[in-house]
């Protein structure tokens, strides 16, 4: 590995030209953050080799992200900040009790339920945005501030610019896109010893784990099995939006409809599941970029991604999981419309992310780990 590298810069206004203090200026989901002097200068020193967002956020300035790859050698920037157009922006009226409802939809699905997640406290809620739109039963929310939440489970204060937020009670399926800044919380010796085990807990088996050993070509010695998988849509299985407005509709009224569309609700979503054996090895799936240290991950169908070394806890119904398989945490990847995704020498997906089911759609920001994040640290 190559020694951790250096960003040095300035910020000045494209305008005016004149220096940008007091800056946010960070490495999207990383650890690795400060502030803008006086003269508009910055440093970002120590930092891990790998591909990074990033980022710039200052009051009466736009948004500044840009793609860096860090290596050993020092990386000077000079940044022209846009002036923001300062505009009226659309505004939702709802009731207290219905922000409150939102939020509390919001906190499950982004932050999550587990252990973890109950010892996360949003520092700031009411920097969000959070609208619910019935008829597509959708949540929507965002922030133009800093949402911050302080994880006293693995000892972090994460700083989230929220960009957009969605919640599809039809798909079930969660979409968010933002930038985050890792601080580690003041605690004594015995909390950080707390924190360390819980952080490696974290990790191992998570999507960052298994990128990781897929590039290094570890995924036997790290616990990693994975196979081609092919499955079919179920025919005799009603659409899911027909399935909730049916439900919707009887639950209160026709007790026989409404139980007649929640056996509806559990026929199975997939037959013809076949795992495709023997599994497969880094060799099949990953291929090189003309960005170095930057990979692309490639399938035909599905990917099945079996984690040998936990046991899942949760019952997920619409997982295939074989008669003699152990109950392994599992995954199945499905990717974008590109037929591949793009990942780091970090573990992290740099561009449009697949679509997770399993063990790891369970992964929330109370589980989440800065991208320069190392086992032991």
């Amino acid at each position: 590995m190559a020694q951790n590298g250096l960003i040095i810069g300035k910020l000045t206004s494209a305008v005016t030209k004149s220096a940008v203090a007091n800056a946010s200026v960070f490495l999207s989901n990383a650890s690795y953050g400060t502030a803008s002097a006086e003269d508009g200068s910055f440093t970002l020193r120590g930092v891990k080799p790998g591909q990074y967002n990033l980022v710039v956020t200052v009051i009466g300035f736009e948004e500044y992200s840009k793609e860096v790859l860090v290596g050993s050698g020092p990386i000077n920037m000079q940044i022209e900040l846009t002036p923001k157009v300062m505009m009226m922006r659309q505004v939702t009226i709802i009731s207290n009790a219905d922000w409150k409802k939102n939020y509390e939809q919001f906190k499950k699905e982004f932050i999550g339920v587990n252990d973890n997640a109950k010892l996360c406290k949003v520092v700031n809620p009411r920097v969000l945005d959070l609208v619910y739109f019935r008829k597509k039963q959708t949540l929507e929310a965002s922030s133009d501030e800093f949402l911050i939440v302080e994880n006293a489970a693995l000892g972090y204060r994460t700083k989230f610019l929220l960009n957009s937020f969605s919640s599809d009670g039809i798909s079930h399926t969660i979409y968010y896109s933002g930038k985050a800044l890792f601080e580690d919380l003041p605690g004594s010796e015995a909390q950080k010893k707390k924190w360390k085990a819980k952080r490696e807990e974290a990790y191992y088996g998570s999507p960052q784990h298994f990128y990781r050993s897929l590039y290094r070509n570890k995924l036997a010695s790290e616990g990693f099995v994975m196979y081609n998988y092919t499955r079919e849509p179920n025919p005799n299985r009603p659409p899911e939006e027909l399935v909730l407005r049916k439900l919707k509709q009887y639950r209160e009224v026709n007790r026989d409809s409404a139980l007649y569309w929640y056996n509806q609700q559990q026929v199975p979503k997939w037959w013809h599941e076949n795992l495709i054996k023997p599994p497969l090895t880094s060799s099949n799936v990953v291929r090189s970029t003309p960005s170095e240290g930057i990979f692309a991950i490639t399938f035909p169908a599905y990917l099945y991604v079996v984690y040998t070394k936990k046991h899942e806890e949760e019952q997920f119904r619409d997982i295939y999981r074989p008669l003699d398989m152990e109950n392994f945490e599992t995954s199945v990847i499905t990717l974008n419309s590109k037929h591949y995704a793009i990942f780091d020498m970090n573990g992290i997906v740099v561009a449009e992310s697949p679509l997770y089911e399993g063990t790891w759609s369970k992964a929330k920001l109370a589980n989440m780990l800065p991208v320069d994040y190392e086992p032991g640290d």
